[in-house]
């Protein structure tokens, strides 16, 4: 992606989303967060003219290539910074580190924008924020964008309020979105290189509060999604008993660590232990 600077690693994931999250935290920022291609830029092109874009992306270059006496010249060359592929480098000033941060900005989003209207989506979506976030991951992969993994995001679990009309409407949104986005990779003919994985911070007690929701708990539940998967209910179905629980919460039957390891292992091809510790 990188065209400013050469040699730089590939993109490992790809949020759709506001903000970066926790789960792209690293050493090397191998991952990028973009919401919508057209403004994942320095000058948005629905406000800025083709003109002041050039001027900008001009500029940005200009700011981002060394003088060729620069003695700190071996030290960048060839690396990207806090963009959508490299590897942080802590030599230069804060102004080095800005200037090349919002130059990977403007190439990434004009290489992300162009693959994404390769390919058009094949199937309606609900209408949803994950819905929204699912429909740009399956244009990314149909115009042929292929990180490790692509990351979106649905918010409003938290439900220590009316926590029944608040899931009801959760759990339609995410089953919606996710047959669409199924449904348009296999119209693709992609479903079968993808994976889908759904997980949660934390789980929620079994007794409910005062105000008719839940609060924070243990034990928790995820769905995988996908043409190799081993369909299935996977571990013992928790008993809600109140002898059976761990201090208000569920027990678990499965160690969440070991369907990421076996993830990593078997879908990913990467060492679980170096990533999971053990």
């Amino acid at each position: 992606f990188d065209h400013a600077c050469k040699g730089a690693d590939p993109t490992v994931g790809i949020n759709v989303g506001r903000q970066n999250p926790q789960a792209f935290a690293s050493k090397d920022p191998l991952g990028v967060t973009v919401q919508n291609p057209a403004t994942y830029r320095f000058i948005d092109p629905i406000r800025g003219s083709e003109k002041d874009m050039a001027a900008a992306d001009k500029s940005l270059r200009a700011l981002n290539q060394p003088d060729e006496d620069d003695g700190a010249l071996e030290l960048v060359s060839g690396e990207s910074i806090g963009g959508i592929a490299g590897k942080t480098m802590l030599e230069g000033s804060p102004l080095d580190f800005l200037e090349r941060t919002a130059l990977d900005a403007q190439v990434s989003s004009d290489e992300i924008l162009k693959i994404s209207q390769k390919a058009r989506n094949l199937v309606d979506y609900p209408p949803s924020a994950l819905s929204n976030s699912l429909r740009m991951v399956a244009r990314l992969i149909g115009g042929g964008l292929s990180p490790r993994v692509f990351y979106v995001n649905q918010g409003g679990y938290d439900t220590h309020v009316n926590q029944a009309q608040t899931h009801e409407r959760l759990l339609r949104e995410l089953s919606g979105g996710v047959k669409a986005f199924v449904s348009d990779l296999k119209a693709q003919g992609n479903f079968e290189r993808v994976m889908v994985m759904t997980f949660s911070e934390f789980g929620r007690r079994v007794q409910e509060n005062a105000s008719g929701g839940t609060d924070h708990g243990a034990g928790s539940l995820l769905f995988t999604i996908g043409k190799k998967i081993n369909s299935g209910l996977i571990g013992d179905y928790p008993s809600l008993a109140p002898g059976d629980l761990n201090r208000g919460d569920l027990k678990h039957s499965v160690d969440f660590r070991s369907i990421y390891a076996a993830v990593l292992d078997q879908w990913l091809q990467t060492d679980s232990a170096a990533v999971l510790g053990r």
